[in-house]
């Protein structure tokens, strides 16, 4: 019985020590994780590179503030930092504002440095092989057909005539109605709306009736949106997790499938149709959108006609990266736009006067207020204006980060390092924010920054990247400021834009810079020029 009890005695004393040792290991791995951290804190630059969990964690603690916590960072680091996601995650490299070093990445050695497979994995089961997503002679083939097809008459012409229309036809009216019945408007689903049936005619020809007037809620429009949002949010999630909930087709992945399943089966079918059309007829003398003419495209030299030139999943991606871009960098930034000025009414007051100035040019009588449409030729002379928006999207890009692939080690003109598939994400929205670039008064609005001898001018593309820069510049800049000065005078000539008080205006985080609760406004007529 005695050796029973000491047997028990000892086993006891056996699992204490192993408990003992157990707690003492744990111990000695979170003093170690402590340690490790808070050396990374002083040794290196930027946000914390947490032990097995890299910058995860401080993105999630900052994610409501997340593009000002980076802009934030990057002053603080000098204008670059290091970044790593988990252990379990490929997702490292470079974060910069440095000017030198991003001409360098977008121009200089431009070859080195793609969109990258983490950006083609994270957006490419939407964007599949557009021009928004692909790299390489299939991005140089998709560029030149856009260009060849934006770059002429008849695009500048229709373009201006597509846009006058639904400003005067629609966005105009669905203002006044909501003045009628003192109703509060959210600007920024309106605008949005606008620049959506905008951008969709101008490219397929036809309008998802957006701006019709119950303002519809649109199953495409809803996808696309919802599809955008959710890869985004790919970024800010460990890749084998985000992957893991693709494979067993659960969570956001799930809802990621279905949206992007209703978006590829709009646009499939309204190519299928096209085709069938342009077949029976054989010549888009009576369509002047985009996709009927890659459709129907005819090679410069031997005039003969290249309708097999590209494929219909290669017209539905080139044509779904083509609205991404053309609806979201003029609706968002036209939010911005209007807030800021609500902001800075004296800003306000010179861009009126400027258009006073304009309209008194006209040879004709100058007509009531509702009857004034602005020419090309008219919104071109608009300098103050155009200085406006481009200050706007100085500091809110609508597209506020950019992220490219290293294909080779490299060294930056600073110094930096950098090693073959590291990732280099160039934040357009720090930049903005960058005394180094912009000077002291760089967070202020300002567009006085943006005027020399009374015309506007532009800066280098690598300090004011919202369109992008190098071989990549956007393609439908001009047409981006011509959108954007049509619809912000039009208005502003009517109507005093009035933002509700009491409201959160902050960035949503996204691809794009939406503001997260959209912009309550009232609009009050202004009854003469």
């Amino acid at each position: 019985m005695k050796n029973k009890e000491l047997i028990c005695v000892t086993e006891y004393w056996s699992l204490i020590e192993t408990k003992i040792r157990l707690s003492h290991f744990v111990l000695a791995l979170v003093a170690l994780f402590i340690v490790r951290a808070f050396t990374r804190r002083l040794t290196s630059k930027g946000p914390m590179i947490w032990p097995l969990l890299g910058i995860i964690p401080s993105v999630l603690l900052n994610i409501n503030d997340v593009f000002n916590y980076f802009a934030d960072s990057l002053n603080q680091s000098g204008g670059t930092f290091i970044i790593r996601a988990t252990c379990m995650d490929r997702f490292c490299g470079i974060m910069t504002v440095d000017t030198s070093s991003i001409e360098y990445v977008l121009k200089t050695n431009f070859l080195n440095y793609d969109k990258g497979e983490a950006f083609i994995d994270i957006f490419s089961d939407v964007f599949r092989n557009g021009i928004f997503v692909a790299d390489g002679e299939t991005w140089k083939e998709q560029r030149v057909a856009l260009t060849s097809v934006m770059h002429t008459s008849w695009f500048v012409e229709s373009s201006h005539s597509v846009i006058q229309d639904l400003v005067h036809q629609k966005l105009l009216k669905l203002i006044n109605k909501s003045v009628k019945s003192d109703k509060i408007t959210d600007l920024q689903d309106l605008l949005l709306r606008f620049t959506f049936d905008n951008i969709c005619i101008t490219t397929f020809g036809i309008s998802p009736g957006c701006l019709s007037i119950e303002l519809p809620d649109v199953p495409f429009v809803a996808a696309f949106e919802k599809a955008a949002e959710l890869s985004y949010y790919r970024i800010f999630t460990p890749t084998f997790i985000w992957k893991a909930l693709r494979f067993f087709s659960v969570g956001p992945e799930k809802k990621l499938k279905e949206v992007t399943r209703i978006v590829h089966k709009f646009v499939g079918e309204i190519i299928t149709n096209r085709r069938i059309e342009l077949c029976k007829s054989g010549h888009v003398n009576d369509r002047s959108d985009i996709l009927s003419k890659l459709i129907i495209k005819k090679d410069p030299d031997t005039k003969q006609q290249m309708d097999d030139k590209f494929s219909d999943d290669m017209l539905r991606d080139l044509c779904l990266s083509f609205i991404l871009a053309g609806r979201d960098t003029t609706s968002v930034a036209l939010v911005w736009f209007f807030w800021l000025i609500h902001e800075h009414p004296h800003v306000e007051n010179l861009i009126l006067d400027e258009i006073k100035v304009i309209i008194s040019q006209r040879k004709s009588d100058i007509e009531k207020i509702n009857e004034v449409v602005f020419t090309a030729d008219e919104l071109k002379k608009m300098a103050y204006l155009e200085a406006a928006l481009s200050e706007t999207l100085r500091l809110y890009p609508s597209v506020p980060h950019d992220i490219k692939e290293a294909r080779e080690d490299d060294v930056f003109p600073n110094g930096t390092a950098v090693k073959k598939k590291d990732l280099i994400i160039y934040s357009m929205y720090g930049i903005g924010r960058t005394e180094a670039i912009w000077g002291k008064d760089c967070k202020e609005f300002k567009p006085e920054r943006w005027i020399k001898n009374g015309k506007a001018v532009a800066e280098s593309q690598f300090k004011f990247l919202a369109f992008n820069g190098g071989p990549r510049l956007c393609v439908g800049k001009q047409f981006a400021y011509i959108q954007m000065k049509m619809v912000a005078a039009s208005i502003l000539l009517r109507y005093s834009v009035k933002v509700v008080g009491g409201q959160t205006v902050v960035p949503k985080v996204t691809t794009t810079l939406y503001m997260k609760n959209g912009l309550s406004v009232n609009f009050k007529p202004r009854l003469k020029l």
